[in-house]
């Protein structure tokens, strides 16, 4: 294990810089039990974006206990939600869309299904940044329904948050519940993630990692709300970002992921589901680098080449899960990059945090 925290270390501030991220906690499961564990560095760290220090009386470090936005990661929770619905016959992954929203009954969008949606075919950009362009929630989704593709969807591979803040609208459309209701009674309640929860109190600031400072917001420190700005305006609750969790309460996801769709007595999808994550789901005819999955990015080299044949996700705040059936393991890595700017990047721990893993 000293070994796991020394590969964290290597990314912290030293006399040299800044360093990749102000904190760090992995954990890594193998067979269920725990391999190897760590936290370091300070989750709160920096008063502005000018890397100046907060008081040593402010700074709050690093534990196994804190709570990091996850970011992208949460479109692995969508995804769940959805595959479950699609079990109970709600939703079909190969449906047109439009069956369900006007949106997409013209043009070229009358052609996108569900499935393009949750892979990144459906020709869209990476995002449209509605928090800009409405004042209200209900003016910010209704401009990403009505967004239009780029290109004839089902055609190119683009990863795009629009595709996953439009299945978690049809997640709420189809069963008349918000999705952070659908998250916290399909998966979070049942695994007992308690600790795991978009919006988090106030009173769990102390334990929360923070993020950048923005100057286009003017809010100071981002500490306590999703660093995902489109996220931020949709009411801190989207299907592309905005959960908080804690590395044992990652780790348990992954665990389900891991055992097909059952742990500890509690099944949340069926194994024929969970294949989905795992499975390419991207067509011969679709020029693409990556492996794609439901929800799920396959043998991803940025972060996990030692593990090739795993299946996980990345957060932009510094985030990653990595689930391995074969070798049965669960790697989580948890970072506040972000704290207080974005251009660092942590795919080379990502990677390293891997390779501990692949060689236990």
């Amino acid at each position: 294990m000293s070994e796991l925290r020394a590969v964290l270390e290597s990314g912290l501030p030293d006399e040299s810089g800044p360093g990749v991220y102000p904190s760090a906690v992995a954990l890594v499961l193998r067979d269920g039990e725990v391999a190897g564990r760590a936290a370091v560095g300070e989750a709160v760290r920096y008063a502005g974006r000018d890397f100046s220090l907060l008081p040593l009386e402010r700074r709050i470090p690093a534990s196994l206990d804190t709570l990091y936005d996850i970011a992208s990661i949460t479109k692995m929770f969508t995804a769940v939600v959805v595959l479950g619905l699609v079990e109970e016959g709600l939703l079909d992954l190969d449906e047109p869309v439009g069956r369900w929203f006007a949106e997409y009954r013209s043009g070229v969008k009358q052609r996108t299904t569900l499935r393009m949606l949750l892979t990144h075919v459906g020709g869209y950009r990476p995002g449209r940044p509605v928090w800009r362009e409405a004042d209200f929630i209900a003016a910010r989704r209704q401009l990403l329904l009505d967004a239009e593709p780029v290109r004839e969807p089902g055609t190119a591979f683009e990863y795009s948050d629009i595709g996953y803040q439009t299945a978690g609208f049809l997640a709420e459309l189809v069963t008349g519940q918000r999705l952070e209701t659908l998250i916290a009674d399909r998966i979070l309640r049942p695994l007992g993630l308690a600790r795991t929860g978009f919006n988090p109190s106030v009173a769990l600031l102390p334990r929360i990692a923070a993020a950048e400072e923005r100057d286009d917001l003017a809010t100071g420190i981002i500490h306590g709300r999703v660093h995902d700005e489109n996220a931020y305006g949709l009411g801190g609750v989207a299907g592309h970002a905005g959960l908080f969790a804690t590395a044992a309460d990652l780790a348990r996801f992954g665990e389900l992921l891991r055992h097909d769709g059952t742990l500890d007595g509690v099944t949340v999808l069926k194994p024929e589901s969970v294949e989905q994550l795992r499975t390419d789901q991207l067509p011969a005819s679709v020029p693409n680098r990556y492996r794609q999955g439901i929800g799920a990015r396959i043998g991803d080299a940025n972060f996990m080449a030692p593990l090739p044949g795993s299946f996980g996700h990345t957060g932009f705040t510094g985030t990653s899960l990595v689930v391995d059936q074969a070798r049965k393991l669960t790697v989580v890595l948890l970072t506040n990059r972000v704290h207080p700017t974005r251009e660092t990047d942590v795919n080379p721990t990502r990677h390293a945090v891997s390779a501990w893993a692949a060689d236990l």
